[in-house]
């Protein structure tokens, strides 16, 4: 196993120039992993001036899907929920109510039209059933 090289600032002045220069280095470089800067992901967590920065981290990780969650008055949420839920029982029955409401010709995204509370029970519901299941699954070999 190979360890990252790890740069350390310095501790012991010998010329005062070189001494500055090497802490400047050190601040920047310290600054630069607060900030998600560096060779890795250069500009990850940076957003541009103008542009909003909740509009801007709208990307749907892979394996999930986006669901808007909320009564029929128009008032809803935006809900990343993992792929896998859409095989779940209780999901399935939040989608038969949203195509009892909206039919299957809504156009755009999915609305589930429940109140956001309910799809938060519903959410936990399934992340501990998974866990529970995870747990007690048995290899045979």
């Amino acid at each position: 196993m190979i360890l990252p090289r790890k740069r350390q600032c310095p501790t012991r002045i010998t010329n005062p120039v070189s001494g500055i220069r090497s802490l400047a280095r050190c601040l920047s470089r310290g600054a630069k992993r607060l900030c998600g800067g560096g060779k890795k992901n250069p500009g990850q967590n940076q957003i541009r001036l103008g542009k909003d920065p909740k509009k801007s981290n709208r990307v749907v990780p892979r394996g999930h899907l986006v669901v808007h969650v909320g009564e029929s008055d128009g008032d809803t949420r935006r809900v990343v929920v993992p792929v896998i839920y859409f095989n779940h029982p209780l999901f399935g029955e939040l989608l038969e109510q949203a195509e009892r409401v909206h039919g299957f010709d809504q156009p755009g995204r999915i609305t589930i039209p429940c109140r956001v509370s309910d799809f938060e029970k519903v959410q936990m519901r399934i992340a501990a059933w998974d866990h529970c299941r995870r747990k007690n699954s048995y290899k045979i070999i």
